[in-house]
């Protein structure tokens, strides 16, 4: 069953880029929280969402939220996606798709492609707002329109 506002972000863990373990009470129930799952590195949407959410980080950094992009790439793809676009933010890897399960992110596209939904997350774990759309870069705005408010 796919989370919704309200809910409560469970506790979860996955690979970073560099390949350590990341926990998300390390950053759920410390600070707001952006968490975006994408569907896959270096494809252009998801390298328009990731470039999106860069440009943009000094806003986040200034509101004191943390930005975690999540997909099922592994961790040498991160590192390389990550290097590639210079994103001073977290990217989790969920091979085994546990933690899109967790959330109960759906499919999207017929069911061929894994899904684009984006989380915001107060500092409490509860999401204030979820937002679905194959278009990488309207879950900025969307997260921007939300935090600026």
């Amino acid at each position: 069953m796919a989370l919704k506002e309200g809910d409560c972000i469970p506790d979860f863990t996955a690979k970073d880029a560099e390949g350590n373990l990341f926990d998300s009470r390390s950053v759920i129930g410390q600070k707001t929280a952006i968490i975006y799952f994408y569907p896959k590195d270096d494809t252009p949407q998801c390298t328009a969402q990731a470039c999106g959410f860069r440009d943009n980080y000094s806003e986040f950094l200034n509101l004191d939220v943390a930005v975690i992009g999540i997909s099922s790439d592994d961790v040498a793809s991160h590192r390389n996606f990550s290097q590639k676009y210079n994103l001073p933010f977290i990217l989790l890897s969920d091979a085994d798709q546990s933690v899109r399960k967790l959330f109960g992110v759906p499919s999207g596209f017929f069911g061929l492609l894994p899904g684009r939904v984006t989380y915001l997350v107060d500092k409490a774990g509860v999401i204030q707002m979820v937002f679905e759309s194959m278009n990488g870069m309207k879950h900025v705005r969307k997260m921007l329109e939300k935090m600026v408010k």
